[in-house]
């Protein structure tokens, strides 16, 4: 099958990014099965599909029409119920708990129905491909497509290849997240953390010492982030921000290579998270918002509908 022919994807696990990414898979064209040993999970993730379909809908935000038929099949650990239909089958996404072993079991029984044209790709955030599909027969089909919560609003997604996954896997991959409306991103080799966490971490490292060192408060240090270089970087990113702040790259390195050279040098060593300045921090934030179940959830709200904001604007300028 074609990376960008209609098929059936099937989704494992309907937490928040397994729902959200059949979200995006049906609303570009494929036809999907939510998977979870859960019937309640099932349950509650279609409905909160059909809400969110509304929203959208009202926002003018919605991909596609949404209109596939969401599905699901009983848990059955010889694999069964799935190879009865493998061939209908184009990709399989896991998005279950970042447990290994869980993973590990997950893919080692999809490795035993599979056929040599399917993709089996992974959510992980934090496990290396290496540790999840080394010895698998379809080891060469396998990749990591590993999404930003949520998906549906925030479209990157970075593709990393197990040291024997084909190009074609990559490439085919690729196609399918860009058919669907993601942004994809591919890296070359596998590194913990890949590469948004290893920039968000970065950040939130020397975030932490600055707040801990009295140099600013956790609540204007936020704001540095969303009203300074929040506000470039959710349209370009630091290299062409560069680029753009002086005469070109080469410029720009002429200009400040010292300076930034000096400053890095003073950042201190990682912080261990905890202690005082984990209490300083999670005072400051729990004051904007208690950290309870109901102010969480209406502060999560709130933050989705500025992501929908941002992405009909994206939308609309790309378009220009």
């Amino acid at each position: 099958m074609e990376p960008t022919q209609a098929g059936q994807v099937v989704v494992i696990g309907s937490g928040l990014i397994g729902r959200s990414w059949a979200m995006v898979f049906a609303g570009g064209g494929f036809r999907v099965k939510l998977y979870d040993i859960v019937q309640q999970q099932i349950t509650s993730a279609l409905e909160y599909i059909s809400r969110e379909k509304k929203e959208l809908e009202r926002c003018q935000l919605l991909k596609g029409s949404l209109n596939a038929q969401y599905s699901e099949f009983s848990l059955c650990s010889s694999g069964s119920q799935i190879s009865n239909a493998i061939y209908y089958y184009f990709l399989f996404q896991e998005c279950t708990p970042e447990k290994l072993e869980l993973k590990k079991k997950i893919f080692g029984q999809l490795d035993l129905i599979v056929s040599n044209d399917v993709i089996l790709s992974s959510s992980t955030s934090t496990l290396l491909p290496t540790k999840l599909f080394t010895g698998l027969k379809h080891v060469k089909q396998c990749i990591v497509a590993h999404p930003v919560n949520p998906p549906y609003y925030v479209p990157l997604v970075e593709l990393v290849p197990h040291p024997e996954t084909e190009p074609s896997t990559v490439d085919k991959t690729h196609a399918l997240m860009k058919k669907i409306g993601q942004s994809p991103v591919k890296l070359t080799k596998e590194i913990d953390g890949f590469v948004l966490n290893r920039l968000q971490y970065a950040v939130i490292s020397e975030a932490w010492r600055l707040v801990g060192e009295g140099v600013i408060s956790p609540a204007d240090l936020d704001l540095v982030m969303s009203d300074g270089l929040g506000m470039r970087y959710a349209f370009i990113g630091p290299l062409e921000t560069m680029h753009l702040n002086a005469e070109g790259m080469t410029n720009y390195c002429e200009r400040y290579r010292e300076g930034m050279i000096h400053v890095l040098k003073t950042f201190g060593p990682v912080p261990d998270f905890s202690g005082e300045i984990e209490q300083q921090i999670s005072q400051a934030m729990s004051e904007k918002t208690p950290a309870d179940p109901e102010h969480l959830n209406a502060r999560r709200a709130w933050r989705d509908e500025c992501l929908m904001g941002l992405a009909k604007l994206k939308k609309q300028m790309k378009s220009n």
